[in-house]
């Protein structure tokens, strides 16, 4: 019995032992989920464009959480134009185009025709 009970005290010992050495790892965490460091933090450089909404009666961007209608101002900036995709500040010396994907370009999609379905290289 005595054996037993030391056994059963030496297993516990050694479980809190190890367990106060190094910090568990989360089980539910992803795999992928790092922290970044650093230098793999992007920052965008000057304004960026979040939002844009377009009605028949008015175009307005939100631009770094500031609603801006089509005139109004934005620091030494003027909203002059508002697309579906994007948005020109005037500033006294320069334009300069806030695009909501930056990077992201927009192309006109390749129909197939008939042919092409026939031999089988559509896209």
């Amino acid at each position: 019995m005595t054996r037993c009970v030391s056994c059963v005290l030496g297993v516990l010992l050694a479980g809190v032992a190890a367990a106060q050495g190094a910090p568990l790892a989360d089980p539910t965490r992803p795999p992928s989920a790092v922290e970044p460091s650093s230098n793999e933090i992007a920052v965008p450089a000057g304004p960026r464009l979040q939002s844009v909404l377009i009605s028949p009666s008015r175009r307005v961007a939100v631009i770094d959480g500031k609603t801006l209608g089509l005139g109004e101002k934005f620091g030494a900036a003027t909203l002059e134009a508002v697309t579906e995709t994007a948005v020109v500040l005037k500033y006294p010396d320069r334009r300069e185009t806030l695009r909501l994907n930056p990077g992201v370009e927009k192309r006109e999609r390749r129909v197939a025709d008939a042919a092409d379905r026939e031999r089988g290289t559509a896209r």
